[in-house]
């Protein structure tokens, strides 16, 4: 669902086409306490990152853990929320709050109602 979205952008009226197309633990490349979700927006690359400490609350809060699949449709549903808000300025990289990343992983779940109906980890052609 929100591993390969169209959304409007909210000033130029244009379609985005957003596409995952990587997940990596930032602190191996930005010695960053996140995970980074690529993603491209007509294109461009964005990276979307979501804070270690949202797994620890989310495990504290349901016992339950953010699995990738999970992680990349909280970071696309972020994107497409700032692109139909008309907060994507073109940024290359978004580092959300614990709280943003809650708030984003509820919106989803809200959706999907359960983690076994969220779509297993998308194939991305080379």
């Amino acid at each position: 669902m929100y591993d390969d979205f169209t959304a409007i952008d909210r000033w130029s009226g244009e379609p985005i086409h957003g596409t995952y197309q990587a997940v990596v633990v930032a602190i191996a490349t930005r010695h960053a306490d996140a995970i980074d979700i690529k993603f491209l927006a007509n294109g461009r690359p964005v990276w979307i990152a979501l804070p270690h400490l949202a797994w620890v609350k989310y495990k504290e809060q349901t016992g339950k853990a953010i699995t990738d699949p999970l992680a990349i449709q909280i970071a696309g549903h972020y994107l497409k929320s700032a692109i139909e808000s008309g907060y994507d300025n073109g940024r290359e990289m978004y580092t959300l709050s614990v709280d943003e990343t809650l708030d984003h992983l509820h919106a989803v779940m809200d959706e999907f109602k359960s983690t076994s109906a969220i779509p297993m980890m998308p194939r991305v052609e080379a």
